[in-house]
């Protein structure tokens, strides 16, 4: 897909300075929140040094009340050579040293009907190319319409905020990457992704252009944001996230179940390992530039399995779970989902 070199805007001096401080300040204020929302469970810090330059600080907690492993993690990186992962996506950036910095993270929740979630918002320089990438997803063992239109809305405002324009590409472009090709199925209810946002081109950066988010960017048009504009929307999207998933723990985290959710949780839990292991960017990316193994694999979850042909009950909620909330939906406009989800949603 062609896209404008031309940008509006060039990074402000101190743009590497004050990216690093917002992912700091996402770490920190996340980080807090979920120590709260558990009430038992605590992050414990490690920092750790890149010997080619940068590094950063982990925080992981395990065996929370809430929580049965999490970690919120923050990097700043540097370096001489681009991994073929960036320079494939963006050759103009090859041949030049390049920074990276951003925060992300990974819950796994203990109660089944309580979702995984995940955040990742990043700042990256590489001589005259920068951007900012990021987003947030849900993936739900148990299916909840009012969760997943929670999420969805709590950061819709957030990228509205900025412009109105954004969320409508950013939502199939969750679609579009948390998907495992293997599988045939989403990783879960998506958020929103971005990537190689500089404030050129068209909003939709990736690789599908016959995808949704391409032509929804298409039919929108070249979309002018300046470096302000997108450090603004790092900072609103990232600031949604407690607030999108605050609600959710609440509502969730005394629900009773039993053996039974806990082994589909921990089945569903496999495809995010698959997802993980086999279709990330950001953790190729991470491996391909030596990064801190530790960290780039914090996203597994402590327990998993895999079960050779499972098919779910007929007229279940595993069911409704696999045929419905592992595809792309129109979570608020589609009127049939209401009618298909009620019966569980009622549950509590």
């Amino acid at each position: 897909m062609s896209r404008s070199t031309e940008r509006i805007s060039s990074p402000p001096l101190n743009s590497r300075e004050r990216a690093k401080a917002l992912v700091l300040s996402l770490q920190d204020e996340i980080c807090t929140g979920l120590e709260s929302l558990d009430g038992e469970g605590k992050f414990h810090e490690e920092t750790w040094d890149r010997p080619e330059g940068g590094g950063g600080r982990s925080r992981v907690m395990t065996e929370g009340k809430v929580f049965e492993q999490g970690g919120v993690n923050f990097s700043e990186v540097r370096g001489q050579e681009l991994p073929p992962s960036i320079t494939n996506q963006r050759p103009e950036a090859k041949g030049h040293p390049w920074f990276a910095t951003g925060t992300s993270m990974v819950l796994h929740p203990r109660n089944p009907y309580i979702p995984t979630v995940h955040l990742n918002y990043r700042y990256f320089e590489a001589g005259p190319v920068w951007w900012f990438g990021g987003g947030a997803d849900l993936t739900p063992y148990y299916p909840y319409l009012q969760d997943a239109q929670h999420f969805h809305q709590v950061h819709k405002d957030a990228c509205d905020s900025v412009n109105t324009s954004l969320h409508s590409v950013f939502k199939p472009w969750c679609d579009e990457y948390f998907f495992l090709k293997h599988r045939n199925e989403t990783r879960g209810i998506g958020g929103i992704f971005y990537d190689y946002q500089d404030g050129g081109g068209t909003i939709y950066k990736g690789q599908n252009i016959n995808g949704k988010a391409s032509k929804k960017s298409q039919s929108i048009g070249e979309c002018k944001l300046t470096w302000e504009e997108l450090f603004s929307l790092a900072k609103s999207c990232g600031k949604a996230f407690l607030p999108a998933y605050e609600t959710i723990i609440q509502k969730r985290k005394n629900q009773s179940y039993t053996d039974r959710e806990r082994q589909f949780q921990l089945y569903r839990r496999g495809r995010y390992v698959e997802f993980n292991l086999v279709w990330d960017r950001g953790t190729i990316f991470g491996l391909q530039t030596n990064g801190r193994t530790e960290s780039i694999l914090m996203s597994l979850p402590p327990l998993a399995r895999w079960e050779y042909g499972f098919k779910a009950e007929e007229n279940s909620r595993e069911e409704l779970l696999t045929k419905l909330f592992t595809k792309p939906q129109e979570w608020f406009t589609d009127k049939s989902l209401l009618e298909k989800c009620e019966p569980f949603d009622a549950v509590n």
